[in-house]
């Protein structure tokens, strides 16, 4: 038990004393880059999944997109 003690009150002092934290305005900035950079990720992996969809189209199915695609190449 002595050693949870220790090393609970090690971590409290690393996070206090040795951490450096970021300024409201630094994480706010942060916040944005990652912000910005999930949506043009998530834009681009949008427009992967229509292109493959319209592709996988016939006239008995309807757009599957990107799932169908994968699952057409595995025979699924």
């Amino acid at each position: 038990m002595a050693s949870f003690k220790t090393y609970l009150s090690e971590s409290y002092n690393e996070l206090v004393n040795k951490v450096s934290w970021p300024t409201w305005k630094e994480l706010q900035s942060s916040a944005i880059i990652v912000l910005v950079s999930a949506l043009i990720l998530s834009l681009i992996v949008f427009l992967m999944d229509f292109i493959f969809g319209v592709q996988n189209m016939n006239e008995t199915s309807f757009w599957k997109g990107m799932l169908g695609f994968i699952y057409k190449l595995i025979g699924a």
